[in-house]
């Protein structure tokens, strides 16, 4: 199983605020992706996946209205 650091962005939906939330957690799993889908307890409304230099992954969605970044990075 691969260890990565992740890093949680959730973007604000008021308007007139730049502000994020960020978090930042370190995981063992061999699927980022399905990762994701049971952090969020549901399929997400919209989902893309990017993969970045030396097996980083980049996973943009939308759930509930709320649209997030998770950039995995191994460890």
């Amino acid at each position: 199983m691969a260890e990565y650091e992740v890093v949680r962005e959730i973007q604000n939906s008021c308007s007139g605020n730049q502000m994020r939330d960020v978090f930042f957690d370190e995981v063992e799993t061999d699927d980022p992706v399905g990762y994701v889908r049971q952090l969020l307890g549901e399929d997400p409304e919209e989902l893309s996946v990017e993969e970045g230099q030396a097996g980083s992954l980049t996973v943009f969605c939308c759930s509930h209205g709320l649209r997030q970044k998770f950039l995995f990075t191994l460890i």
